[in-house]
């Protein structure tokens, strides 16, 4: 932070005689000739005075003996920043000035105009903060060693910007989820293709979750941001786990069939892509291919099952009339249940969680 910090105080010694009243200006080589105060800033990690072209001090005396003194300064200082609601947070830093030899019985600092003191460029602005506020405080400040002392604060409130983040972060994840669902209309015979998108959404985003890892402070605790990316990659890696229930139901489900079809090799003259249930209702093609069986069930499994079931009914022709030529009969589907439901299942847990996430956040 550059900042101008200006002192006032009065010393009788400077005063001097003026018909006119106008104040003296001097440069930074009287400075070393007067007594300045010895403020200092607290939890600094570097700073400066500039010094070009020359050095930026300026001390103006006042008849009366009213001294202003004005320097340029560049401070780093340390701010203490709670991450847990990175990057949707707000961050309150202050910068302490101090004196570093003078007590509050032998020097009292305070502002002299209170929050009017601090004056800031109405262009000022931060790549990732826009500051909300800033306001003065003053207390006293005791060391064991040496007693109080007068500290002064500027308070700054900061809000992050969210739209770097939403661009770089929070929209390719979002992506990456939505893109995980699109397995769910593959074919779930397609293993390639739903196995390739599987892994290339997981990577994607392990590789989201450790590049804002690397630009971010080794914290103990989670943000807020881990949460969505942790969460995403949940919902990614949930849906490889669903085809690999998916696949594994499928390939039971045909290793029965399989048996059953050796067990039972005829199928009427129906080809196993064309396995249907009978139930009583049966067209005019149908009734031919059946002609000779009895009125038994064949094959007694559950109808969910891709199995051949007859059971014919006695009073066929008046089914025929009232049905009209229907017939009651389940094609093989090539999209397993899991599917139909995990279509409707992850879309709308991923916006429920977003509606909690943004609602306790934002």
């Amino acid at each position: 932070m550059t900042l101008y910090l200006r002192h006032y105080w009065k010393d009788e010694r400077l005063s001097f005689p003026s018909t006119t009243n106008k104040s003296m200006t001097f440069d930074s080589r009287l400075v070393k000739k007067i007594w300045v105060p010895d403020v200092f800033f607290v939890h600094s990690k570097r700073s400066f005075i500039h010094d070009t072209t020359t050095d930026n001090i300026m001390l103006r005396v006042y008849p009366d003996g009213q001294v202003l003194y004005s320097m340029r300064i560049t401070v780093t200082a340390m701010c203490n920043m709670d991450f847990s609601r990175f990057p949707l947070d707000t961050q309150t830093c202050s910068l302490e000035l101090e004196s570093y030899a003078y007590t509050d019985e032998d020097l009292m600092l305070y502002w002299k105009k209170g929050n009017e003191s601090l004056k800031t460029d109405e262009k000022i602005s931060l790549s990732q903060f826009l500051i909300q506020k800033f306001h003065t405080t003053s207390r006293l400040a005791f060391y064991s060693s040496t007693g109080w002392y007068n500290r002064l604060y500027i308070n700054f409130t900061l809000r992050r910007h969210i739209f770097f983040f939403l661009l770089q972060t929070y929209f390719p994840s979002t992506l990456m989820v939505m893109l995980s669902w699109v397995s769910f209309w593959i074919d779930r015979r397609a293993v390639p293709a739903r196995v390739s998108l599987g892994i290339t959404t997981v990577l994607t985003m392990s590789t989201i979750i450790t590049g804002v890892n690397a630009s971010m402070p080794r914290v103990s605790y989670i943000k807020a941001v881990d949460i969505y990316l942790w969460v995403s990659f949940v919902f990614v890696f949930l849906s490889v786990l669903e085809y690999a229930a998916v696949n594994y139901l499928t390939t039971v489900q045909e290793r029965k069939e399989r048996k059953l079809r050796e067990k039972f090799p005829c199928t009427c003259g129906m080809s196993h892509t064309k396995t249907m249930m009978l139930d009583g209702i049966y067209g005019d093609p149908d009734s031919n291919s059946l002609a000779g069986y009895t009125k038994s069930q064949i094959v007694a499994e559950d109808v969910e099952k891709q199995v051949v079931h007859l059971a014919i009914s006695p009073n066929s022709s008046a089914s025929r009339k009232k049905g009209k030529g229907h017939v009651g009969l389940r094609l093989m589907q090539n999209t397993h249940a899991i599917d139909t439901y995990s279509r409707m299942i992850f879309p709308a847990s991923f916006i429920f969680f977003n509606l909690i996430y943004w609602s306790v956040f934002c």
